[in-house]
C-alpha cells in the first residue's frame, strides 16, 4: 500500500493538470482562441474607458463563464467521439446541446458587454 500524499501535494498537482488542460484547450481549440482574443480586446478597451469596479466583475464573470462551458463543451465532445466515432443519433443531440450552452452564455455575455460599452462609446 502507497503512503497517502499529503494534501497541499494533491492540490498542487491538480492546479498543475487544470493549467495543463487550459493550455490544451488553447492550444488545440479554434473557438476558445477566438474567445481569448475577444476577452483581449474588451480587457483592454475596459482600461481604455475606465469601467467601474462593478462593470469588472460583471465582464469577468461574464469572460471566465463562456470559456469555461467552451471547455466543458470542448470536454464533452471528445468523450463522446471517443465513446462512439461513427455518426449517432444521440451523440449529435448531446453535441448538439453542449454547443447551444456556450451559444447561451456568449449571447449572454455578448449583451452584457452591449451594455457596458454602447453608454461609453456613444
Amino acid at each position: 500500500m502507497s503512503k497517502k500524499e499529503h494534501f497541499i501535494v494533491n492540490r498542487y498537482k491538480s492546479i498543475g493538470y487544470a493549467f495543463k488542460g487550459m493550455l490544451l484547450l488553447l492550444k488545440t481549440e479554434a473557438s476558445i482562441k477566438i474567445q481569448f482574443v475577444i476577452a483581449i480586446i474588451v480587457t483592454l478597451l475596459g482600461f481604455y474607458l475606465q469601467i467601474s469596479t462593478t462593470e469588472w466583475i460583471i465582464q469577468c464573470f461574464a469572460i471566465g463563464l463562456v470559456m469555461s462551458i467552451e471547455g466543458v463543451n470542448t470536454a464533452i465532445e471528445a468523450i463522446a467521439d471517443f465513446v462512439h466515432p461513427e455518426y449517432h443519433e444521440k451523440i449529435g443531440f448531446i453535441k448538439d446541446v453542449a454547443a447551444g450552452a456556450v451559444f447561451i452564455a456568449s449571447i449572454a455575455a455578448s449583451i452584457i458587454g452591449l451594455i457596458i460599452y454602447l453608454p461609453k462609446l456613444f
